[in-house]
């Protein structure tokens, strides 16, 4: 997977944390992918009920 190093570095400030061991907030960073996978959930369902659509549409005609 390719990322942009601006894309990087935001992503990297977001889920910083100098309190951890690793050098990141676990908790946001599993928040963020959480989140994201959620965006992603929702936009293929609206392309799935998109489909469904279109293919009950040609059926019908």
């Amino acid at each position: 997977m390719e990322i942009d190093s601006a894309r990087f570095q935001e992503i990297a400030r977001q889920i910083h944390s100098d309190a951890s061991p690793v050098g990141i907030d676990a908790k946001k960073t599993h928040v963020l992918i959480l989140a994201y996978l959620q965006d992603l959930q929702e936009r293929v369902a609206g392309l799935e009920k998109q489909l469904e659509s279109l293919t009950n549409q040609t059926r019908s005609d």
